[in-house]
């Protein structure tokens, strides 16, 4: 048995038919050079040949009346968890493609089962197919889910051998435990001081939080953190979450990022966030919404320390506001780099277990306006969230087959009908964006991004031309 964090926990209590917890990954490969059109479709079969599965993948979750909730080993039938599509010809690839994710990211996962599933998609053009595949949140966050995904692939197209995912042992998820009897003095008292500790570190940095959000409340600072729930404009980004699930995504290269980065001495934060306030006002316009002040996002933070693999959840989400209106690009970049420089002072400021506490806390009273059905009503947290999930630097494969493309899918907040997660893979930055159907037309908000990035472009290169 394993204990769940109260994290990890959160995401099993927040969970519902129509706001399913779990997260994914669109993963998009070329066939080998004189594959055969079976090719996908062997590969599945040979995956449902690797029969011994590792933890997390052969773990549910088991409630109690007497003890808190727990992970128990369970068997694995693969064929519950591995599955095989293919798309019908004729359709537009892009959009049959998206619109099929969609509709196999919307269902909860079969709580009486491991939580995670598998989908080869077959039937793309130009000898192409697909991975989409989902975990519940609770068994990890993204960074640690984009990390196991690299582990499952081979890093050059002449490692033909499969070493699927579900079959790796994983940090934070080993079999064998000590006794605490057999535990030496030093250990035990090592282990009591990082508690007391530990606590004495969360209350110091959450007094701190409370009285920075109070001094910016009063407006006795000025943007030195940005608020939460005080968002009072009715946007079609937020209101109570629904079934139904749209996805589209966005793309730039990262050398058409660094140009900007080393141009602005920004970051890809600065660059990816710039693109997104631009591309969301002009969404927001087209709707009729004219927002006078910064667009709030929620952004979760890796609170991990350099090195660490643990496994679980070990992030805090925190409120970053975006540009002050404006149309010109290059403003909007410094703007934002401020904002974003106000958010690290905040972070490196507090303790990982004070962000971790003000996470639950916030996250909490989110999750309670939404299970009243209220989040039509009160001001949503933010506007949207955004997250940034560092990739593989370099092409991987699967027996042969090249990954040309690694897309995020994320799952939605309460009162946020959109969740945009950043993904650096290979030399590309991708924008994976989902919704629910009540959001009018995704497709179109991703385009708006290629194009922000575009004007940013245009913008910076004005500037330093003066």
């Amino acid at each position: 048995m394993k204990k769940l964090s109260l994290l990890d926990l959160g995401f099993f209590v927040a969970e519902s038919k129509a706001s399913p917890k779990h997260v994914g990954g669109l993963l998009m490969f070329k066939r080998p050079p004189k594959a055969g059109v079976s090719f996908a479709k062997n590969l599945y079969r040979e995956y449902l040949g690797f029969t011994e599965v590792a933890p997390p993948f052969n773990r549910v979750i088991t409630f109690s009346l007497t003890a808190m909730p727990q992970w128990r080993d369970a068997e694995v039938d693969l064929t519950q968890h591995i599955f095989y599509h293919k798309l019908p010809r004729g359709a537009n690839d892009r959009e049959a493609l998206y619109a099929f994710v969609a509709t196999l990211h919307e269902p909860m996962l079969d709580r009486a089962r491991p939580l995670w599933e598998m989908h080869v998609i077959d039937g793309l053009s130009e000898g192409r197919f697909a991975f989409y595949q989902k975990m519940h949140h609770a068994y990890a966050d993204g960074v640690t889910m984009a990390r196991w995904t690299a582990e499952g692939l081979a890093d050059s197209a002449e490692a033909l051998e499969l070493t699927p995912v579900w079959t790796l042992q994983h940090g934070g998820h080993g079999k064998g435990k000590r006794r605490i009897g057999v535990k030496r003095q030093d250990e035990l008292l090592q282990a009591v001081w990082k508690e007391i500790s530990g606590t004495s570190l969360r209350l110091l940095g959450i007094s701190r939080l409370a009285a920075m959000l109070f001094l910016e409340s009063v407006k006795l600072t000025k943007n030195a953190i940005a608020l939460p729930f005080v968002s009072s404009a009715k946007t079609p980004l937020t209101g109570q979450v629904t079934s139904g699930r749209q996805f589209t995504t966005a793309g730039v290269s990262m050398e058409r990022v660094n140009r900007i980065r080393e141009r602005t001495r920004s970051t890809i934060n600065h660059v990816a966030l710039t693109c997104l306030d631009g591309a969301l006002r002009r969404y927001l316009a087209d709707q009729g919404v004219e927002l006078r002040r910064p667009i709030t996002i929620q952004m979760p933070v890796n609170l991990r320390k350099e090195g660490e693999k643990t496994a679980g959840n070990k992030i805090g989400i925190i409120q970053v506001e975006l540009s002050a209106p404006t149309e010109d690009p290059y403003v909007r970049l410094r703007n934002i780099g401020f904002s974003l420089r106000n958010v690290r002072t905040m972070i490196d400021s507090v303790s990982a277990e004070a962000i971790e506490s003000y996470t639950l806390i916030t996250g909490l009273v989110a999750q309670i306006a939404e299970m009243l059905n209220l989040s039509n009503t009160l001001p949503p947290m933010g506007n949207t969230l955004v997250s940034n999930v560092p990739g593989p630097k370099s092409h991987l494969f699967v027996k042969g087959a090249r990954m040309e493309e690694m897309h995020p899918i994320s799952t939605l907040p309460p009162s946020n009908l959109l969740n945009i997660t950043l993904f650096s893979y290979a030399g590309d930055l991708f924008f994976g964006l989902i919704a629910t159907d009540e959001l009018p037309n995704l497709a179109l908000l991703g385009r708006y991004v290629q194009e922000a990035f575009t004007e940013l472009e245009a913008s910076v290169s004005e500037a330093h031309a003066v």
